[in-house]
């Protein structure tokens, strides 16, 4: 999204098999942008090996491990797909008397424009940033470790984006004709493991 990270209210890190992303949320704290850091996540097929208490338990901890206090944190474990990241974090701070009217949203880097569009649709009232941890493609595939994984992954968030509107998911994002045209390429070279099967569009 290419967006500059500024003091919020409220920052959410989004669950997943990214460690990485509760490290951003650490040293975005220490920068001073936000006093208050809710995780988000419970377990999906692809994080339960990794992540057996938790995506959002074990991004609490690691990102106390990095200094954050206990204190700053709120945990909401139940969320299994990213509609639930933002509707749960919702309720949940406004169960704490939070009721944020700025929010950074930090996450996989692939996973910005999703996480945006699904905030503006679910929560609409807020203004929305985004933040990742600012690597190129190849030096966050290697931050990983599977290049499959990754590209997998990149392929069925960008899918997402496309049929997620349609589904009054998410708000609508342009596409533009050479991003369709890289995405169905991947989808034919076999990168599918990360597809919503059934609606696998192909860029006409």
């Amino acid at each position: 999204m290419r967006h500059a990270p500024h003091p919020v209210d409220v920052a959410v890190g989004l669950g997943s098999h990214d460690l990485g992303v509760a490290a951003h949320c650490a040293a975005l704290y220490r920068a001073g942008l936000f006093t208050t850091l809710l995780f988000t996540g419970g377990n999906s097929p692809g994080t339960l090996a990794w992540f057996p208490r938790g995506e959002a338990t074990h991004f609490r901890e690691h990102a106390i491990a990095l200094g954050v206090p206990d204190e700053a944190i709120l945990v909401e474990p139940r969320a299994a797909n990213t509609g639930e990241n933002i509707a749960f974090s919702r309720d949940l701070l406004a169960a704490a008397g939070i009721v944020p009217r700025s929010v950074l949203l930090v996450c996989k880097p692939y996973m910005e424009r999703r996480a945006y569009a699904t905030t503006r649709k679910l929560w609409p009232e807020v203004e929305v940033t985004c933040a990742s941890v600012p690597l190129e493609f190849d030096a966050y595939v290697k931050t990983i470790g599977d290049e499959k994984l990754v590209v997998d992954m990149l392929v069925g968030d960008l899918q997402r984006v496309i049929e997620y509107p349609k589904r009054g998911f998410a708000v609508e994002q342009d596409v533009p004709e050479e991003v369709l045209a890289a995405y169905a390429s991947l989808v034919d070279a076999g990168f599918d493991g990360h597809l919503l099967r059934g609606a696998v569009t192909d860029g006409a």
